[in-house]
């Protein structure tokens, strides 16, 4: 079968629980709608990331669908999955850039040469294993230091909302009212709206702040001036990558995180889909690595493969890759669309801390599952040791110096995790 054919199953099949495969798809009016979803699960995360990097979230929403495409693309149209902007790279463009947490990044570019020298590593690891396969890399990440490498993401970015983006006492406790709010949601309410549980808190604490501000004169009010004087079509604002090597090195070994996201992003597919997509594993990774390129070069953030999606195909039992080709379609639009762009500039800081708390935690508890999912045993002292020494190297923020070049805390993390294993892991 081609790329671009479908088998098509009509709503009825649906009906009964049916289960519609990665090569079927339902009727295109249908097929559009789910895309919508796909949309909307991706939405909160792609573009939180960029706010909390300071870059422009119309391009990550843009270069989310046009790296979707790529990947669709690279792997023949046969793996269902989106790409949306990584946080991966939160930790490492804000050490690179020092930016403050609020409004443009004004050094965007040294992270932008970054990104992209992260994605020419990740599709030459692609372009290995397409060569000799995954063994390799799980012999060198066994869950264990996935799972501890994951959870440094979010607790290194801990920090961040709770240090910067709370000015004042109304703010923090503004914060402690939008993540109610997200917890709220998340458990008291069903279907679509618990998927949209991010998006759904933030819009409810958005809310609860207009009122407190606007309404009642507490705190700073809520500017939606920018939203109505934006143009509802327009080019986002581009930039260009400056390419310095320290920033480059310290950013390129995101790489290794995201194969080790991409590839368990994979083996669930596989799992759900009952498809072997094994042989794919390369171009994914090369799709991934090529999208994060293009990304880059245009002032996007670096892109993975979603489990915010992959939630959405689990909960509907639709795998069609036709979804994402669609999907990735109508996020395009929504990139040329500056007065969406406005839309979220205008959401409060403490709004965005308080979601941000929610979204570092669910990443560190993340790591927490890979262990649980994987059946880690603590009792050996391998795994003991190279999970406790690589979570407080990453929360610490443990940096080294190598001459003028600086590895923080994700990067030893990361490194020190992959190598502590391989010390350690050499049987008596």
């Amino acid at each position: 079968m081609g790329m671009f054919e479908w088998t098509e199953k009509n709503a009825a099949e649906l009906q009964q629980g049916g289960v519609i495969a990665p090569d079927e798809r339902l009727p295109w009016p249908q097929t559009a709608v789910m895309g919508v979803q796909h949309v909307i699960a991706m939405f909160g995360a792609t573009v939180l990331a960029p706010i909390l990097m300071g870059f422009d979230p119309n391009i990550a929403i843009l270069m989310s669908g046009i790296g979707t495409l790529i990947f669709f693309f690279m792997t023949g149209g046969k793996v269902p999955s989106y790409l949306g902007s990584s946080f991966a790279f939160i930790g490492v463009v804000i050490a690179a850039t020092a930016y403050a947490g609020k409004g443009p990044n004004a050094n965007i570019g040294v992270a932008l040469g970054g990104i992209i020298a992260c994605g020419v590593l990740y599709t030459l690891i692609g372009a290995i294993v397409q060569a000799v396969g995954t063994g390799w890399i799980e012999r060198l990440m066994p869950p264990v230091v996935t799972g501890a490498v994951v959870a440094v993401i979010g607790l290194n970015l801990a920090g961040i909302p709770i240090k910067n983006m709370a000015a004042s006492n109304f703010d923090a406790w503004m914060q402690v009212v939008t993540f109610v709010c997200v917890g709220l949601v998340a458990v008291l309410t069903r279907g679509m709206v618990q998927r949209l549980l991010i998006l759904v808190g933030l819009i409810l604490a958005s809310l609860v702040y207009a009122l407190l501000t606007n309404g009642l004169g507490l705190g700073t009010p809520m500017d939606l001036s920018g939203i109505a004087n934006a143009a509802w079509v327009g080019l986002p604002s581009l930039s260009a990558p400056v390419f310095h090597a320290s920033s480059m090195l310290l950013i390129a070994p995101v790489a290794i995180i995201l194969v080790a996201e991409n590839l368990g992003h994979l083996k669930a597919v596989t799992a759900m889909t009952g498809r072997n997509l094994d042989p794919y594993i390369g171009r994914a990774f090369m799709g991934d690595g090529i999208a994060t390129i293009v990304s880059g070069s245009a002032g996007g953030t670096g892109v993975t493969t979603y489990a915010e999606n992959i939630g959405v195909m689990a909960a509907t039992k639709i795998y069609s890759t036709a979804v994402f080709f669609a999907a990735a379609l109508i996020a395009i639009v929504l990139g040329f669309s500056p007065k969406f762009g406005a839309v979220i500039q205008a959401i409060p800081l403490p709004v965005m801390g308080g979601v941000s708390i929610v979204v570092f935690g669910l990443i560190a508890v993340a790591g927490a599952k890979i262990w649980v999912d994987n059946k880690v045993d603590f009792s050996q002292n391998k795994n003991l040791i190279v999970a406790a020494i690589t979570l407080v190297l990453g929360t610490g923020d443990f940096t080294l110096k190598f001459g003028g070049f600086a590895l923080g805390g994700i990067g030893t993390a990361t490194f020190g995790a992959i190598l502590l294993y391989a010390l350690l892991n050499r049987k008596a």
